[in-house]
């Protein structure tokens, strides 16, 4: 059913304030969000001037993070009674808007993602903190996986010998990225970090190590007040990776959904996630991520999954920085 009912003011603000909320390489929020001119529907724009060149050179990531503010955006039309459908990349790559969303109709659920996840929202952030050894119930790997699977994208949580892989290449990638004076510079630019820090270094990754280090330079990057030294972390953390068998910017849209819809899950369940970036940042190490049994898939992202603080809010641009205002 169409409402045919145009966007209020408030409307508007309650829908940038929850895209705004989403998680961003490096904190760099690269959305702008955009009334149609109908009043009926949102735009949601690359910011260009918030690109992290250095670290993310094909603006994979600034699609990721976009995508994530689409997902968000989806779960708030539906706070509004609203259904939201979505079109990616309306005219094509490389192109504004990234994608738009049509709000005319009416939501035909309160709650079209099973569970209320419009708290999680605000709830979510990006833990760097050690977790427990609790394992993720099984019921919830699964709600996870199809989480993911309805946004077109595959997340597979990795056992053991697929842990340790990716943890020696994320190992890797963070000594690269930490030896690359660009992306150094970079890095500490947007999270206004001592020098000295550029996360938590992993130890050698031995099968009877128990004073394992994970490395903390994620997603969605929160800077602390000082130089942070490494602490101890669970021995063998529980990842996921989230794959999709092509690599556009249309994928990379539907990675951040898969993300956001799995990781705001995973809030309501109490489960905390911070997302491990360094090695999908290099085109080597990316590659040798996928799992060479299963195929040609592209890795976009890998989640750290667990139990444990939840991590600190990180700062937000405010609703006026990100929100266009309506024509006319």
């Amino acid at each position: 059913m169409t409402t045919g009912t145009a966007l209020t003011a408030a409307d508007l603000r309650l829908l940038a304030e929850a895209g705004g909320l989403a998680p961003s390489l490096h904190n760099s929020q690269p959305w702008r969000f955009r009334p149609t001119p109908d009043l009926l529907g949102l735009e949601v724009h690359a910011d260009p001037g918030r690109a992290v060149p250095a670290a993310d050179p094909d603006g994979r990531a600034m699609h990721i993070s976009i995508g994530a503010a689409v997902f968000n955006l989806r779960v708030a039309a539906a706070r509004l009674g609203r259904e939201a459908a979505v079109r990616l990349l309306p005219a094509g790559e490389d192109t504004q808007p990234r994608a738009v969303l049509d709000l005319s109709a009416q939501a035909r659920s309160p709650r079209p993602f099973g569970a209320d996840l419009y708290p999680a929202i605000a709830q979510r952030h990006s833990s760097r903190h050690p977790f427990t050894n609790r394992d993720v119930p099984e019921a919830l790997v699964a709600d996870l996986i199809t989480a993911a699977q309805d946004e077109g994208v595959t997340l597979t949580v990795l056992e053991e010998h697929g842990v340790r892989r990716v943890l020696t290449l994320t190992s890797e990638a963070e000594a690269r990225i930490a030896a690359d004076v660009t992306r150094e510079a970079e890095t500490r630019r947007w999270l206004r970090l001592e020098p000295s820090y550029d996360g938590i270094p992993l130890a050698a990754l031995g099968s009877h190590d128990r004073d394992a280090r994970v490395p903390m330079r994620g997603f969605a990057g929160h800077p602390p007040r000082h130089t942070t030294p490494a602490g101890r972390f669970e021995a063998l953390p529980q990842l996921a990776i989230l794959e999709t068998h092509f690599d556009g910017q249309a994928d990379w849209l539907r990675t951040g959904q898969a993300m956001q819809r799995a990781w705001l899950l995973a809030t309501v369940h109490g489960l905390r996630a911070s997302v491990l970036h360094q090695a999908v940042e290099i085109p080597d190490t990316r590659w040798r991520l996928r799992d060479p049994a299963e195929g040609p898939a592209h890795v976009q992202l890998v989640l750290r999954l667990g139990y444990g603080p939840s991590g600190a809010a990180s700062p937000r641009r405010p609703v006026e920085d990100v929100l266009d205002p309506a024509d006319g």
